[in-house]
């Protein structure tokens, strides 16, 4: 009855594309604008310079030796400690002064080891970095307050009082390089 043919040929609807890339180019600038990006700081540590010769000789009583197995284990100087006693024992061995024979000479001759296995948890090991820099922090305050009567974090940045500080308990850290077992 009907002829196809007598319909008349539409055209195929088309959408026009020429700003398509003008809307991707503002949104890439709105997105790039208006994105936070979080800057991972790391662990503040100052590393030493190089050593120009030889390793200068460390007495063994000078030197605490702090092992964090994978388990989370922390053994100092071969006994198990819990990690809320190993600040109170640093402070110990930091500021002996010759007393005890078997703790550091000093406190600028107290050498702290810290070694790690690789499996080692990273929030023990953040952990412990935490006590050993709380051991120093606390030192630094007590030495800080009876000496100029206010707290090392206090000082001026780079004051005479404040290098005073820093000489007097210097931050003797060693990291060690974990191992696999």
């Amino acid at each position: 009855m009907f002829n196809n043919r007598s319909r008349p040929i539409r055209e195929k609807a088309s959408i026009n594309g020429s700003s398509m890339a003008d809307i991707a180019f503002l949104l890439l600038i709105f997105f790039l604008v208006t994105t936070t990006i979080n800057i991972d700081t790391g662990i503040g540590l100052v590393l030493p310079p190089p050593l120009d010769g030889l390793q200068p000789e460390v007495k063994e009583r000078n030197l605490m030796n702090i092992l964090v197995n994978s388990q989370g284990s922390i053994r100092m100087d071969n006994k198990p400690v819990q990690i809320e006693d190993v600040k109170l024992i640093l402070i110990e061995f930091i500021d002996n002064r010759g007393k005890n024979p078997n703790l550091s000479d000093s406190p600028q001759k107290a050498i702290i080891s810290l070694k790690t296995q690789r499996e080692t948890p990273y929030k023990i090991y953040i952990d412990m970095l935490d006590e050993v820099m709380g051991a120093y922090k606390q030192l630094r305050d007590e030495a800080s307050i009876s000496n100029f009567g206010i707290e090392f974090r206090s000082l001026q940045r780079n004051s005479s009082q404040k290098q005073t500080i820093i000489s007097m308990y210097p931050k003797n850290i060693s990291v060690a390089e974990p191992t696999k077992n």
